[in-house]
């Protein structure tokens, strides 16, 4: 187990650019050649930032200019060299740092730390054509997690991004079976550090991250506000809240997907920011993994919401979730330690890790 790594996260649209060339290729082209383990880009199917200016693939007019995110995930002086260059390029969006656990090379029997024993999202990056016998190997997690009782996992797929410090990309004539996909799941300490060593079986190259969090919902059904964190550490230091809501296409209210009314309500009371990605296989409590075998967007497959706000803003945006996950969905807290908003020569917050023990 690498103790001391970093996640960045990056938030913005899919038309943004630099020097002519889109923001989203900068991106991937820097976590290339800088050999970052782990990184994928995913776009969005809804959203919106600190302008409040919705982003929809529900309307042509809408979905030009979708949300894009993405995700690195290295050691922290990888990362930190990576960050240095972004810094001084993008001009636009949101980015975030968390501290992680990676996990690489063969994976026996893991004693997980205790701040990973209330709960834990595993986080695992595959090839979009890997196989475990004849299944896609994503398929075989999302049902190896669901038999081992963890709460929720969804199978996200990336449009580039690297492997093992390779960049990988998606191309129109191409088999694009090194694509990368991601598996977000979420379980007790016990359950995930039960399933680690047979996961690892698994996969032949295994690159897995491990995080604290919190379930606050399962199945509609509430089981830990999210955490009372103060607006900054002892030190002074800015700290936020993310929230992540797993549901599917087809989990409703009042006749909208879920995923669209939060965006939506969020985005009306004031929230900072939130983004909503389609899966390609995955499950939420005790549903059964389910998607679309053909990565077709349907109306079966999963759905990740992702909101980020400060301390101080979450319990509000935790009651919207609450009133409209009341049948279906997981939802879990967890602490930002890092954020900077920015919008042109404006730039909110900072990227100096906050710490903070609760």
């Amino acid at each position: 187990m690498t103790e001391d790594c970093l996640k960045l996260t990056t938030y913005f649209g899919e038309r943004h650019r630099i020097d002519g060339h889109y923001l989203a290729d900068a991106q991937v082209d820097l976590f290339g050649r800088h050999g970052v383990a782990g990184s994928i880009l995913l776009r969005g199917a809804e959203g919106f930032g600190l302008k409040h200016h919705l982003r929809s693939d529900r309307l042509l007019s809408l979905s030009e200019d979708l949300p894009v995110l993405s995700v690195a995930i290295d050691t922290r002086p990888r990362v930190e060299a990576v960050l240095g260059e972004l810094r001084a390029v993008q001009q636009t969006g949101l980015i975030t740092l968390e501290r992680a656990r990676m996990l690489r090379g063969e994976i026996g029997p893991v004693a997980l730390p205790e701040d990973l024993h209330e709960a834990t999202k595993l986080t695992i990056y595959v090839g979009r054509r890997d196989r475990v016998g004849r299944v896609p190997t994503f398929v075989a997690i999302c049902d190896l997690l669901h038999r081992h009782g963890v709460a929720g996992a969804t199978a996200l797929l990336g449009v580039d991004g690297t492997r093992h410090g390779e960049r990988t990309r998606a191309r129109f004539f191409a088999g694009n079976a090194d694509v990368p996909i991601m598996i977000i799941a979420v379980g007790t300490g016990e359950r995930i550090g039960r399933v680690l060593p047979e996961l690892g079986a698994l996969l032949d190259r295994p690159l897995i991250t491990l995080e604290r969090v919190r379930v606050c919902k399962r199945d509609g059904q509430l089981v830990a506000p999210p955490h009372t964190l103060p607006a900054t550490d002892s030190h002074g230091m800015a700290m936020w809240q993310k929230l992540m809501i797993y549901t599917s296409e087809g989990s409703l209210s009042d006749g909208r997907p879920v995923h669209r009314a939060i965006v939506q309500q969020l985005r009306r009371s004031g929230a900072r920011g939130a983004t909503a990605v389609r899966g390609v296989w995955g499950f939420a409590g005790s549903r059964r993994p389910h998607g679309d075998r053909l990565f077709q967007l349907g109306r079966r497959v999963p759905v990740l919401t992702i909101v980020v706000d400060t301390p101080e803003r979450i319990p509000a945006s935790f009651s919207i979730i609450d009133d409209l996950t009341r049948e279906h969905g997981v939802v879990t807290s967890e602490m930002v330690p890092a954020l900077t908003a920015m919008s042109g020569t404006t730039r909110h917050g900072g990227l100096r890790l906050a710490r903070h023990r609760y």
